[in-house]
Protein backbone atom coordinates (compact mmCIF):
# COMPACT_ATOMS: atom_id res chain seq x y z
CA UNK A 1 0.00 0.00 0.00
CA UNK A 2 1.28 3.78 -1.21
CA UNK A 3 1.94 5.66 1.93
CA UNK A 4 -0.72 8.09 0.70
CA UNK A 5 -3.50 5.38 0.30
CA UNK A 6 -2.42 4.45 4.13
CA UNK A 7 -3.14 8.00 4.96
CA UNK A 8 -6.50 8.13 3.56
CA UNK A 9 -7.36 4.31 5.22
CA UNK A 10 -5.96 5.84 8.72
CA UNK A 11 -7.72 9.24 8.34
CA UNK A 12 -5.59 12.04 8.24
CA UNK A 13 -3.90 15.02 6.63
CA UNK A 14 -0.11 14.85 5.57
CA UNK A 15 2.78 16.91 4.00
CA UNK A 16 4.30 14.77 1.90
CA UNK A 17 7.30 16.38 -0.10
CA UNK A 18 5.42 20.07 -1.40
CA UNK A 19 2.15 18.54 -1.34
CA UNK A 20 -0.61 18.67 1.43
CA UNK A 21 -3.15 15.70 1.16
CA UNK A 22 -6.05 15.45 2.70
CA UNK A 23 -7.77 12.01 3.78
CA UNK A 24 -11.55 13.65 2.76
CA UNK A 25 -11.88 12.52 -0.82
CA UNK A 26 -8.93 11.42 -1.33
CA UNK A 27 -7.40 14.40 -2.98
CA UNK A 28 -4.87 16.97 -2.38
CA UNK A 29 -5.93 20.11 -0.91
CA UNK A 30 -4.37 23.29 -1.92
CA UNK A 31 -2.81 25.93 0.21
CA UNK A 32 -4.50 29.47 -0.56
CA UNK A 33 -3.39 32.97 -0.41
CA UNK A 34 -4.86 35.56 2.05
CA UNK A 35 -4.64 39.29 1.52
CA UNK A 36 -6.43 42.51 2.69
CA UNK A 37 -5.86 45.96 2.59
CA UNK A 38 -7.21 46.13 6.33
CA UNK A 39 -4.44 44.86 7.65
CA UNK A 40 -0.54 45.99 6.48
CA UNK A 41 0.95 44.74 3.55
CA UNK A 42 3.54 41.70 3.77
CA UNK A 43 6.92 43.55 4.54
CA UNK A 44 8.69 40.59 2.70
CA UNK A 45 8.19 37.40 0.99
CA UNK A 46 6.02 35.65 2.79
CA UNK A 47 1.57 35.97 2.86
CA UNK A 48 0.08 37.69 5.48
CA UNK A 49 -1.87 34.61 6.11
CA UNK A 50 -2.24 30.75 4.39
CA UNK A 51 -5.19 28.90 4.74
CA UNK A 52 -5.05 24.95 4.10
CA UNK A 53 -7.70 22.16 4.82
CA UNK A 54 -9.82 24.86 6.82
CA UNK A 55 -6.74 26.02 8.92
CA UNK A 56 -5.38 29.77 8.83
CA UNK A 57 -2.19 30.13 9.37
CA UNK A 58 -1.42 33.97 9.54
CA UNK A 59 2.16 35.36 9.81
CA UNK A 60 3.35 37.19 12.99
CA UNK A 61 1.50 40.73 12.62
CA UNK A 62 3.50 44.17 14.21
CA UNK A 63 2.39 46.87 15.33
CA UNK A 64 2.07 48.54 11.51
CA UNK A 65 -1.19 50.64 10.95
CA UNK A 66 -2.43 50.05 7.46
CA UNK A 67 -3.48 53.29 6.52
CA UNK A 68 -0.30 55.19 7.87
CA UNK A 69 2.04 52.40 7.32
CA UNK A 70 3.96 53.64 10.47
CA UNK A 71 4.19 52.21 13.65
CA UNK A 72 2.65 54.35 16.99
CA UNK A 73 6.09 55.07 18.96
CA UNK A 74 3.80 54.79 22.19
CA UNK A 75 3.72 51.90 24.70
CA UNK A 76 3.04 48.18 24.46
CA UNK A 77 -0.45 48.84 25.07
CA UNK A 78 -0.86 50.72 21.49
CA UNK A 79 1.35 48.78 19.80
CA UNK A 80 -0.17 45.28 21.11
CA UNK A 81 -3.80 46.85 19.86
CA UNK A 82 -2.79 47.71 16.71
CA UNK A 83 -1.16 44.27 16.25
CA UNK A 84 -4.05 42.35 17.15
CA UNK A 85 -6.59 44.66 15.05
CA UNK A 86 -4.09 43.26 12.56
CA UNK A 87 -4.74 39.89 13.21
CA UNK A 88 -8.01 40.47 13.33
CA UNK A 89 -8.71 41.22 9.97
CA UNK A 90 -6.07 38.66 8.37
CA UNK A 91 -8.10 36.64 10.23
CA UNK A 92 -11.84 37.81 8.82
CA UNK A 93 -9.86 37.86 5.30
CA UNK A 94 -9.97 33.96 5.39
CA UNK A 95 -13.32 33.92 6.63
CA UNK A 96 -12.18 33.01 10.46
CA UNK A 97 -11.88 35.56 13.38
CA UNK A 98 -10.26 35.76 16.91
CA UNK A 99 -13.11 33.42 18.28
CA UNK A 100 -12.10 30.51 16.37
CA UNK A 101 -8.00 31.23 16.91
CA UNK A 102 -6.48 27.62 18.37
CA UNK A 103 -2.79 28.80 18.83
CA UNK A 104 -0.95 32.17 19.21
CA UNK A 105 2.81 32.71 19.72
CA UNK A 106 3.75 36.51 21.12
CA UNK A 107 7.00 37.73 20.65
CA UNK A 108 8.10 40.20 22.69
CA UNK A 109 11.17 43.11 22.58
CA UNK A 110 11.34 43.31 26.40
CA UNK A 111 9.58 40.28 28.69
CA UNK A 112 8.87 43.61 30.96
CA UNK A 113 6.13 44.08 29.31
CA UNK A 114 4.19 40.85 29.59
CA UNK A 115 1.67 42.18 31.72
CA UNK A 116 0.91 45.12 30.17
CA UNK A 117 0.61 43.62 26.76
CA UNK A 118 -1.60 40.59 28.36
CA UNK A 119 -4.23 43.08 30.01
CA UNK A 120 -4.77 44.52 26.31
CA UNK A 121 -4.88 40.75 24.77
CA UNK A 122 -7.88 39.54 26.90
CA UNK A 123 -9.32 42.47 25.87
CA UNK A 124 -9.46 40.63 22.45
CA UNK A 125 -9.81 37.25 23.16
CA UNK A 126 -12.75 35.28 25.15
CA UNK A 127 -13.05 31.89 26.95
CA UNK A 128 -11.65 29.52 25.82
CA UNK A 129 -8.79 31.41 25.27
CA UNK A 130 -6.20 29.91 22.20
CA UNK A 131 -3.29 27.93 23.54
CA UNK A 132 -0.07 30.37 23.60
CA UNK A 133 3.78 30.78 24.08
CA UNK A 134 5.17 34.46 24.75
CA UNK A 135 9.18 34.69 24.24
CA UNK A 136 11.56 37.24 24.45
CA UNK A 137 13.53 38.20 21.18
CA UNK A 138 16.56 39.99 20.99
CA UNK A 139 14.48 42.31 17.98
CA UNK A 140 11.80 42.56 15.79
CA UNK A 141 10.96 44.23 12.23
CA UNK A 142 10.88 47.87 12.50
CA UNK A 143 11.83 47.73 16.18
CA UNK A 144 8.28 47.01 16.93
CA UNK A 145 7.86 45.86 20.82
CA UNK A 146 5.65 43.15 19.83
CA UNK A 147 4.93 40.82 17.25
CA UNK A 148 1.70 38.31 17.65
CA UNK A 149 1.44 35.26 15.15
CA UNK A 150 -2.13 33.31 15.33
CA UNK A 151 -3.26 29.63 13.92
CA UNK A 152 -7.17 29.34 13.65
CA UNK A 153 -9.83 27.49 11.98
CA UNK A 154 -12.54 28.56 9.53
Amino acid sequence: MRRREALAVIGCTALIGPTLFSCKEGSTSMKKEIKTDKAPKAIGPYSQAVVANGIVFASGQIAINPATGKIPQSGIEEQTRQVLSNLKAVLEAAGSSLDKTVKCTVFLQDLEDYAAMNAVYAEFFTSPFPARAAVQVARLPRDAKVEIEATAII
